[in-house]
């Protein structure tokens, strides 16, 4: 086996977000479902942008998010994701490469623009995202770098990638790449709707052993199964070699090998904006798996890294996740 060169690889649609304060009001007016998110076309994309109040374009998209949270911990992070050769593209090759994370994947010459999502945060800290995927649903298996996978302790694969075709072709050889290798393979369920339209499909890649690590909230997580949480829990702990489930304010949880552990969800003054909660939450857990670091204390670490991102605008860490975890007397 190959030294690892980076520690989490993710695999996700590259999107820059555009975060701006409203009203649920504003969501009513707009025929919006909140705290979810729906894909929207181009000619939607640019009405809701047109209504919008003031505000923040910075990179994102779920995988990403991770990665950069990875990289603020101090870890070796890299992403694979498709940008068109525009102006957002631009901006979001810049951003996460100035985050300190790898990114190399060609931008596209011709077809649809850079995906953006339009996220509105109302006053109880709620988001809700509007979002044209664009170029990034083009992402195709010519994008996978072999010997990045192969070279990543984990492989970090999103879920919203199930849409697009050609995307869950390169989501498909990507694990591959990784399990040849001898690493291990992660997948987000990413928004329940998402687990609704595939439910299938994913209890197949946890049965069949594509996937070795899966991430879920309670609302994933019953969709999942179509029942309560409780026996939902049950039927994951049969299935999944290796989960963590979050519960926001209860909390999360990870099942391994029949073992469960718990950890309570790490406090903070007023949450402001969940945007990006369960992204950074899986940037603490995979920083820590990846470390070598027992379940309890990757829980520990993805809870302070959730509470960090709540606690202001934005999917993007205000400070040294690193130094904040030093602080709360969590190693890294």
């Amino acid at each position: 086996m190959t030294v690892p060169q980076l520690d989490v690889i993710g695999f996700g649609n590259a999107i820059v977000d555009v975060i701006s304060r409203t009203e649920d009001g504003f969501l009513d007016r707009h025929g919006m479902r909140k705290g979810g998110m729906t894909l929207i076309d181009e000619e939607r994309a640019e009405a809701v942008y047109g209504a919008m109040g003031p505000g923040v374009e910075i990179s994102g998209g779920s995988a990403a998010n991770s990665m950069v949270g990875i990289a603020a911990l101090g870890g070796r992070a890299g992403f694979i994701g498709k940008v068109r050769n525009d102006e957002l593209g631009g901006i979001f090759a810049h951003d996460i490469r100035a985050a300190g994370v790898a990114y190399a994947t060609p931008a596209a010459t011709t077809g649809p623009a850079t995906a953006r999502c339009l996220i509105l945060v109302t006053p109880d800290g709620e988001r809700t995202m509007n979002t044209y995927l664009g170029a990034a649903q083009d992402l195709s298996p010519a994008d996978v770098d072999a010997a990045m996978v192969a070279g990543a302790k984990v492989t970090y694969l999103e879920g919203y990638l199930w849409d697009p075709p050609p995307a869950k072709e390169a989501f498909l050889k990507s694990a591959a790449i990784a399990h040849e290798a001898g690493r291990t393979v992660s997948l987000t369920l990413s928004d329940a709707f998402c687990v609704g339209r595939y439910r299938a499909e994913f209890l197949n890649l946890l049965r069949a052993g594509t996937v070795d690590l899966v991430f879920a909230n309670e609302a994933e997580l019953m969709s999942l199964y179509e029942t309560d949480f409780d026996a939902a829990l049950a039927q994951l702990r049969q299935e999944a070699r290796h989960a963590v489930v979050t519960r926001s304010e209860k909390g999360a949880l990870a099942v391994m090998g029949g073992e469960m552990v718990s950890v309570p969800a790490f406090p903070v003054a007023k949450v402001v904006d969940t945007t990006g909660a369960g992204d950074l939450f899986a940037a603490g857990y995979l920083h820590g798996f990846a470390k070598g670091m027992a379940a309890g204390e990757c829980l520990a670490l993805g809870a302070l890294c959730a509470s960090e991102i709540i606690s202001h605008i934005g999917a993007r860490p205000e400070r040294s996740l690193k130094d904040y975890a030093g602080e709360n007397g969590l190693s890294v």
